[in-house]
């Protein structure tokens, strides 16, 4: 099926590279128009003119998560430029591998501010344009580790932990506007992000699951899909897991 988000307008974050960069291929392929947001310009710039043979499908904005005026000019841009704005995938995330212990108070912040504030100041700016446009769908990425434990990246898993809830409260608190709010549990998958954990972690990850190896971006970016388009109109409030079946066992 082609076109699943025809006339459908997308505001995506850390969309330079990774999953942000597979969902946004993804969804230009569907139909959709793309607002590529993400603090690494250059890698941005050219995935956004790459795009560019969809005829203008696709635009890049620089945005940091952490920064309310960002998103405010982020949400301007994809209405000034698209006309309105249906769909947010809160992708933007960072890794720090230190437990609680070794864990210091601004390793702690940062984190916190990227993965879990920057969620929060997301649908905060998108939610008055989605009721402007009637409605839209809201995707939070989080990880396995947002509802299980590892022994370690301790600041890391407490965010994916909060954006679980936040993601069930939101969806309770905007459902009156047509706006559904669900949150996404990847596993192991191959993207600059899990380039710091160590080889051993890395391997025993991949054989505690009931599929053998590490996922793909595209794999994941199906779910974000499916999640953003009409074909979940009955989802909301909810945690779709992509782990190759890690949390199964």
């Amino acid at each position: 099926m082609i076109g699943r988000l025809s006339g459908r307008v997308a505001l995506i974050t850390g969309a330079a590279r990774g999953m942000g960069a597979a969902d946004t291929r993804l969804f230009v392929a569907e139909g959709a128009h793309v607002v590529l947001a993400d603090v690494l310009d250059v890698e941005g710039q050219q995935l956004a003119r790459d795009l560019d043979c969809r005829k203008g499908r696709a635009l890049y904005v620089h945005l940091d998560v952490t920064q309310a005026a960002d998103w405010e000019k982020a949400v301007a841009a994809a209405e000034d430029t698209f006309g309105h704005l249906d769909i947010l995938i809160n992708n933007a995330g960072i890794l720090n591998m230190a437990g609680v212990e070794a864990t210091t108070e601004p390793e702690w912040q940062r984190i916190i501010d990227v993965n879990q504030k920057g969620v929060w100041l997301g649908m905060k700016a998108a939610l008055p344009a989605m009721r402007r446009a009637g409605g839209g769908s809201i995707v939070n990425i989080s990880s396995i580790y947002g509802l299980i434990g590892s022994g370690g990246a301790a600041a890391y898993h407490s965010t994916k932990g909060a954006i679980r809830i936040l993601t069930k409260t939101a969806a309770a608190e905007f459902a009156p506007s047509n706006i559904r709010v669900n949150s996404i549990h990847p596993g192991l998958i191959t993207t600059p992000m899990v380039a710091p954990i160590p080889t051993d972690f890395h391997k025993q990850i991949i054989s505690m699951g009931c599929i053998k190896r590490e996922g793909r971006p595209e794999e994941v970016a199906y779910g974000v899909l499916f999640l953003a388009s009409d074909e979940s109109s009955y989802i909301t409030g909810s945690e779709l897991v992509i782990d190759g079946g890690y949390t199964a066992l």
